[in-house]
């Protein structure tokens, strides 16, 4: 646990080193102050025994003008030490907080799947912000702290040997209780940060399903879970504010102790000549000396404490593995024919969960194929494995031949255009999201995509049109005009392999039909996988597979699989048969109007 807590530290330090010459010019000035602080005191001995016992007023006047001159330096040296401590906390704080946002964004789906997403905006704020304070000033104000105690021991010692002896038990006793003390609060200061986690996690979830809480009246609900979490950290932090209460007058008492062993046995001394009224005063002002930063230390170990447990947390996130990770051997693929082949492949989210078993299937390029199945079947997860969000547990995802594993992840990627059921978009301009996987793409491109996805005309209704903010996750559109969104951005991206997850759920049947009419073309030359509940949205595939507990269970057209008993079947007589049997029906009388007329002329004339 020990060697734990030292790696930590020696980890949080090691951000100064890039840094090393904000840090020299830091702690170059924090040793210049110590030096000027620990001068005075020997000032003060001589104006006192030369100048005041002698009657010596040219001393007094020397030492008043030595301590204005140690003065004015100190505030020159003062202000670089703060300076430079300030911008290394802050530049310390910026490097962990792009380090740990690096790692986030580098970490599989699945770690994205457990992870909560208030309890890494809290890492990312309430854990980095705890931690930079110690990195940058704290440090420095205990390499400070530790060095005026070694220098004001050494100066004692040199002025009073045994009555420094004596003084030095309070001292040592001062350090062992703040040893104590640290390592006493510092695993309450790790619940108490996990705890923080936990409230970031409610309030996020809370806030970003604020709809549904309104909707169903149960904003008392979500205050009462919010209160009960609230005061459980605060129940936390309060024990730490008892320890913290405890022992803070512990240390004034204990450096209190020293004074009053100074008075005790130096007074005397001094009375009877064994030392001078000069080294007793210089050596209580050593002691004094010590009353802020000792008092300091408490606020230091504590500072050190917290760090320790938040920077922890920090690093548990940049230091998880990643399973998902670049061979040393990948390659960049600059073109690619869009031939998507699986190989024996299963897949299981966690062991002993098999989500796939043994999928087996080849898309040739610019091939259209369908998914579809039960809820949890795994059309989704096959999806996920080409672009390598996961990696198979066994078998192989082949493009054009290559193994994905083989690729380099962007190299991979950018060949691949995804419209994920639930569509996202940032709080940007709707130009800005249809451009995210292509930046530099034109006014004039983005217009074509957005036409492409049936989402040009809702767009140039906006008074700012393409330059309309949409809000945090897109709340100013509706769930279709979200949809064609997401449709435009996966177009303009222009890929050879491209995933459609249920891409039209959230769009009414004229606005579906439109789309598909944009995607038929869209899809000419492109290998594309359709996921869908609708088969109406399937039936011209190429291919269909019909998933069943992570086993392709059918295979084939449209009319293949109506063909013969099975799923397929079963979802169509559920989904469809009604309809076109009825659709059939209606077109039956159409188709012989002439018979009507004449009948009905007929009798006209007979009557």
């Amino acid at each position: 646990m020990k060697g734990r807590r030292l790696e930590v530290y020696r980890r949080l330090i090691g951000y100064l080193q890039p840094h090393w010459r904000q840090a020299l010019f830091a702690y170059a000035a924090m040793l210049l102050a110590t030096l000027m602080n620990l001068a005075v005191p020997q000032i003060i001995k001589q104006a006192i025994d030369r100048g005041l016992a002698q009657g010596s007023a040219t001393m007094l006047y020397w030492a008043a003008g030595v301590i204005m001159a140690i003065a004015v330096a100190r505030v020159a040296v003062s202000f670089v030490r703060i300076y430079f401590g300030e911008w290394l906390t802050h530049r310390v704080s910026y490097d962990l907080r792009n380090h740990f946002y690096g790692s986030l964004q580098s970490l599989p789906f699945a770690f994205h799947d457990r992870a909560q997403t208030g309890d890494l905006m809290s890492r990312a704020t309430s854990d980095i912000g705890e931690t930079e304070r110690f990195a940058g000033v704290g440090v420095l104000d205990l390499f400070a702290t530790v060095l005026l105690v070694v220098g004001v021991s050494v100066a004692m010692f040199i002025e009073h040997a045994w009555l420094a002896a004596m003084v030095m038990v309070p001292l040592a006793a001062l350090v062992v209780t703040a040893i104590y003390f640290g390592n006493t609060i510092r695993p309450m200061f790790r619940v108490i940060q996990e705890q923080m986690g936990k409230l970031a996690s409610v309030m996020q979830e809370s806030m970003t399903g604020i709809g549904v809480v309104k909707a169903f009246a149960r904003e008392e609900h979500e205050l009462e879970k919010f209160d009960h979490e609230n005061l459980l950290w605060f129940e936390k932090r309060y024990e730490s504010m008892k320890i913290w209460a405890n022992y803070w007058p512990l240390f004034t008492l204990i450096l209190s102790t020293a004074i009053v062993l100074l008075l005790w046995f130096g007074g005397p001394a001094a009375i009877h000549g064994e030392m001078t009224v000069g080294s007793l005063f210089a050596m209580i002002s050593y002691v004094l000396m010590l009353n802020a930063p000792v008092s300091h230390l408490g606020f230091l170990v504590n500072l050190a404490a917290t760090a320790a447990a938040s920077a922890a947390r920090v690093f548990e996130i940049i230091d998880m593995p990643n399973d998902v990770v670049e061979a040393p051997d990948a390659v960049d693929v600059e073109q690619v024919r869009g031939e998507v082949r699986f190989e024996n492949v299963s897949f299981a989210y966690s062991p002993g969960r098999s989500t796939l078993e043994e999928i087996n299937f080849e898309a040739a390029p610019g091939q259209i194929v369908a998914l579809i199945g039960p809820t949890g079947s795994g059309k989704s997860t096959i999806t996920n494995l080409i672009p390598r969000f996961y990696d198979p547990s066994e078998g192989r995802v082949l493009i054009d031949g290559i193994d994905v594993r083989k690729m380099r992840l962007r190299s991979l990627r950018q060949h691949i255009g995804i419209v994920l059921q639930a569509p996202f978009l940032f709080n940007a301009t709707i130009a800005e999201n249809i451009a995210y996987g292509q930046p530099d793409a034109s006014a004039e491109e983005i217009e074509a995509a957005a036409r492409a996805a049936a989402a040009h005309k809702f767009i140039t209704q906006f008074p700012l049109g393409y330059q309309t903010m949409v809000g945090e996750r897109g709340v100013t559109l509706s769930g279709g005009q979200k949809q064609r969104i997401a449709i435009a951005r996966a177009i303009l991206r222009n890929p050879r392999i491209l995933i459609l997850d249920d891409s039209t759920s959230s769009v009414d049947t004229e606005t579906e039909h439109i789309i598909q009419q944009a995607l038929a073309v869209l899809m000419q030359g492109r290998t594309t996988f359709i996921i869908a509940q609708r088969l109406l949205t399937l039936k011209s595939a190429d291919m269909i597979l019909v998933l069943d507990h992570g086993r392709i269970v059918q295979r084939g057209t449209h009319e293949q699989l109506l063909a013969e008993p099975g799923l397929y079947r079963d979802i169509y007589d559920l989904q469809l048969r009604d309809q076109e049997e009825f659709v059939a029906a209606q077109e039956e009388p159409v188709s012989r109007p002439s018979s009507r007329t004449t009948v009905a002329v007929d009798l006209r004339a007979r009557g």
